[in-house]
């Protein structure tokens, strides 16, 4: 399916990409069930590069999940908790 990324039009394109290769990685956890915890949390150390913000990071995950209905938060807090 093609959903519609959270996306600043102000970013770089490396910017962007590093924000659509994490909701992709999200996105391929819940259709495909084969994303590592070690993929998702590299996805989100590029995402937080780039969405530095708790608020704006919160903001982007609520636009994300109207679109898909997929919960960005619980996909990242489990790979940490399994990671540790």
């Amino acid at each position: 399916m093609e959903y519609s990324y959270p996306i600043d039009t102000d970013w770089s394109t490396e910017e962007i990409t590093k924000v659509i290769h994490f909701f992709n990685c999200i996105e391929q956890h819940y259709e495909q069930q084969n994303v590592s915890d070690e993929a998702i949390l590299s996805h989100y150390k590029a995402f937080k590069q780039v969405v530095p913000s708790k608020a704006l990071e919160k903001k982007m995950f609520k636009q994300f999940e109207r679109s898909t209905s997929y919960k960005v938060y619980d996909v990242v807090k489990a790979a940490l908790n399994h990671s540790k």
